[in-house]
């Protein structure tokens, strides 16, 4: 149960860093034409994005954990 949790909390963390970084650069090119946030947050938001983001984050997940496990 507690390498469930902290596998989520892990996954979890490193999607919220995707979304984060995805939204910053597409706020900063939507600023560039008047767009608001909403429109930034509706571009960044799709199925596209959220499997690129699970797939990263289960990637980084098991690199995280090797390391852990070896040092």
């Amino acid at each position: 149960m507690q390498q469930v949790r902290r596998a989520s909390i892990e996954i979890g963390f490193i999607m919220f860093l995707f979304y984060a970084n995805l939204l910053m650069g597409e706020f900063t090119r939507a600023a560039r034409v008047r767009h608001t946030v909403l429109f930034a947050l509706k571009d960044v938001i799709t199925p596209e994005n959220f499997a690129i983001g699970l797939v990263a984050a289960c990637m980084g997940h098991v690199f995280f954990e090797s390391l852990r496990r070896r040092l």
